[in-house]
């Protein structure tokens, strides 16, 4: 396992991922992007938020619903110590067909959003994100 660490924000995550350079380019608030072959990609962002989990899980289905995505599962889970919400959808764009698992945690008035998009469809990728979410830490 290794370890990703901001300084505030810490998780570890199986050797077989490589961490990339985060995307800030196109997302200024992307703080990791994680990559396990091209069938396999995590994008993880964090900014202030005065929304709540509620209110939030309603915008994320909305989103994907509008993106032409169909949500196939969307919780209030407790993982990592903290609330926070896990969707599952798919998106079958003329391109590709992948699925997107999230996970959201809404901290101190701070959002962090953890996605994966992912090809693998034996399960091995979609346990490996949840494995790197219950590492999830934040520090003050």
């Amino acid at each position: 396992m290794r370890t990703f660490n901001t300084g505030k924000i810490t998780f570890t995550y199986p050797d077989n991922w490589e961490a990339e350079n985060a995307d800030t380019l196109s997302n200024p608030d992307c703080f990791a992007t994680l990559s396990k072959g091209n069938d396999n990609l995590i994008n993880a962002v964090s900014f202030p938020t005065a929304t709540t989990l509620d209110d939030f899980k309603v915008f994320m289905e909305n989103a994907i619903s509008d993106d032409g995505g169909v949500v196939l599962a969307s919780d209030f889970i407790h993982i990592a110590g903290k609330d926070a919400i896990k969707l599952h959808a798919n998106m079958d764009t003329p391109e590709i067909n992948f699925d997107i698992h999230t996970y959201v945690f809404i901290e101190q008035k701070d959002i962090y959003i953890f996605e994966l998009r992912t090809l693998d469809i034996s399960g091995e990728s979609e346990t490996e994100f949840k494995n790197i979410i219950e590492s999830f830490e934040i520090s003050e």
